[in-house]
C-alpha cells in the first residue's frame, strides 16, 4: 500500500516507524532536518515542502497513494492537505485536528470534505485518563466489544498474593474467571502458558468482564473504587476534555495552573469545576487544596519532567488511596517511569493517536469480514491485542479450541458471544458465527482472524 504522511513530528515519526516495514511510505515536512533524519533511519521517500501544496503532493505522487495522513501541528494545514489529496484521487484521508472549536464541525468535515477519519489527540488522551479513573486499580485499561470485555494492565506489588503462583493454579485459588494473557518482566514480554510462575514486580495483562475483574482485585485486597474527586494540574486542551468528561460522570474537579488567563478561560468554559491559580509543584498548595483527601491526581502540563515530579510528590503526600496519572510524551521517560513503577499510570497523546491510525490502516488491509475491529498496543508496542468478528462461513466454526493449530506467540484471550456472554477460553470452547474474538499476540502484522492459524 502507498501511504503519504504529512508532518514528521512525534506522530509522523511513530507512524513511519510502524508502517514503513510493510508499506511504501512517503513523508512530507517543511523542516529539512526532520526529513533528513527520517530518510536516514527508515526506508522511505522524503520531500521537503508544504504538505498542503498541490505541487508538493504531486511530487510525492500522492495521486497514486491509497492513504494520506496529515499530522502537522496546524489543523488548517492538515485539513487542506486532506482536501488536496481527495482532489488528486486519494481514497482515504486522515487528519489530526486539535482545536476544540473544530470539534463541532467534525461531522461536516468528514461528510463534505471527504475525511475518512479525524483524530483529536487531546480528546483521545483525555478519554484514556477518564477510563483509568473509572477503574483506578489498573495502570491502563482497554475495552473490547463495546465495553463488554476489558483488558487491564496491573503491576504485582512486593507482597502480592500472586507471587510464586502458577497460572494453571490461578482459577483454583482465586475462583474468578480471568485470563492473564501477557506478562512483562525486566524488559522481556511473554505470552504465558499454564506452567508460568508469577513474581512480584511483574506487569500483567488480564482479560475478563468488568464485573469479574472487580471481583479479582477485591480478592487480592487491592481494589479501589471509582474516583469521585480529582485534582488536575495544567489547564490545557486535555484538561478541558478530561474535566468535561469527569464532571459529566458526577466527579468533583479542581484545576490548578500558574497562568491566570488560562484559568479564567477554563473557569468560563467549565463553571462546575473549581479553578485555582497556583503552582502545582508547590506541596503546600496541594496540601491546602486537600490532596490527602483527593481520590485522583492528574499532571498534564506541557513539561514531562514537571509532570513526573508532581505526580511523585502527590503520591507521597496522599498515600496509597490516591490514583496518580501523568502525561509523558518522551518515550525514554515513559520507559523509565514504567519500568521502575514510579507512577500509577502514564498517558501519551501521540501514542494513543498513533494507535488509532495504525488500527485504521490495518483495517484497510483486511479483505474479509474477519478484519480488525479494535486494536490496542501493549508493552510499548511489542504486543498487540486485537478484536475480530467471526464470519458466518468461517472454516473453524464449532471446532474445539484444543483441536485448532494456532501460530506461536498467539493467545485467544476472550470471546464475546452475540448475546453478550463473556467466555474466557478453554480447550473445550468453540468459536461461533458472529462472535467477537480477542487475540493477544507478539506478531504485530496480523490483519485477519484467519492469520492466527497454521
Amino acid at each position: 500500500m502507498r501511504i503519504v504522511i504529512v508532518g514528521a513530528g512525534k506522530v509522523g515519526m511513530a507512524l513511519t516507524q510502524q508502517l514503513s516495514a510493510e508499506h511504501r511510505v512517503t513523508v512530507i515536512d517543511q523542516e529539512p532536518q526532520l526529513i533528513n533524519n527520517i530518510i536516514n533511519v527508515y526506508d522511505v521517500m522524503g520531500i521537503c515542502g508544504n504538505g498542503a501544496s498541490y505541487e508538493i503532493q504531486m511530487e510525492a505522487e500522492a495521486s497514486k497513494a491509497e492513504l494520506l495522513i496529515a499530522t502537522t501541528s496546524s489543523d488548517e494545514i492538515n485539513i487542506l492537505a486532506c482536501l488536496v489529496a481527495k482532489k488528486l484521487g486519494v481514497k482515504h484521508t486522515i487528519a489530526r485536528i486539535r482545536n476544540p472549536e473544530y470539534e463541532k464541525q467534525l461531522r461536516f468535515m468528514r461528510e463534505e470534505l471527504g475525511l475518512s477519519m479525524a483524530i483529536n489527540p487531546e480528546k483521545v488522551a483525555a478519554r484514556e485518563i477518564a477510563r483509568v479513573l473509572r477503574f483506578p486499580t489498573a495502570m491502563k485499561i482497554e475495552s473490547f466489544s463495546k465495553g463488554r470485555l476489558e483488558l487491564v494492565e496491573y503491576r504485582l506489588s512486593e507482597k502480592s498474593h500472586l507471587h510464586g503462583m502458577r497460572l494453571s493454579d490461578l482459577y483454583g485459588n482465586i475462583k474468578v474467571r480471568v485470563l492473564i494473557c501477557a506478562v512483562s518482566r525486566k524488559g522481556e514480554t511473554v505470552i504465558p502458558s499454564g506452567d508460568f510462575e508469577l513474581q512480584s514486580g511483574d506487569k500483567i495483562y488480564l482479560t475478563s468482564s468488568p464485573k469479574q475483574l472487580e471481583q479479582f482485585f477485591r480478592h487480592l485486597g487491592v481494589f479501589r473504587n471509582r474516583a469521585s474527586s480529582v485534582m488536575i494540574v495544567g489547564a490545557s486542551k486535555i484538561c478541558y476534555y478530561l474535566a468535561s468528561q469527569l464532571l459529566e460522570m458526577g466527579m468533583s474537579v479542581r484545576i490548578i495552573d500558574q497562568n491566570e488567563q488560562r484559568c479564567v478561560q477554563m473557569s468560563e468554559r467549565l463553571p462546575k469545576a473549581l479553578v485555582i491559580v497556583g503552582d502545582g509543584t508547590d506541596s503546600e498548595l496541594l496540601h491546602e487544596e486537600g490532596i490527602e483527601q483527593t481520590d485522583a491526581f492528574v499532571a498534564i502540563t506541557g513539561m514531562d519532567e514537571a509532570n513526573i515530579l508532581m505526580a511523585m510528590s502527590a503520591a507521597k503526600q496522599s498515600g496509597d488511596c490516591c490514583k496518580v496519572v501523568a502525561k509523558i510524551n518522551r518515550k525514554p521517560l515513559v520507559d523509565l517511569v514504567s519500568n521502575e513503577g514510579m507512577i500509577d499510570s502514564t498517558i501519551s497523546a501521540w501514542e494513543v493517536t498513533t494507535e488509532l491510525i495504525v488500527q485504521y490502516v490495518r483495517a484497510m488491509e483486511s479483505a474479509s469480514g474477519a478484519g480488525i475491529k479494535t486494536l490496542h498496543r501493549l508493552v510499548g508496542g511489542s504486543v498487540e491485542a486485537l478484536e475480530f468478528s467471526v464470519g458466518e462461513q468461517a472454516p473453524f466454526l464449532g471446532v474445539p479450541l484444543k483441536d485448532l493449530q494456532l501460530k506461536s506467540g498467539i493467545l485467544l484471550a476472550g470471546i464475546v458471544r452475540r448475546n453478550g456472554r463473556i467466555v474466557i477460553p478453554s480447550g473445550g470452547d468453540v468459536l461461533e458465527a458472529m462472535d467477537d474474538v480477542i487475540v493477544v499476540t507478539t506478531d504485530t502484522r496480523l490483519q485477519n482472524l484467519h492469520d492466527i492459524f497454521l
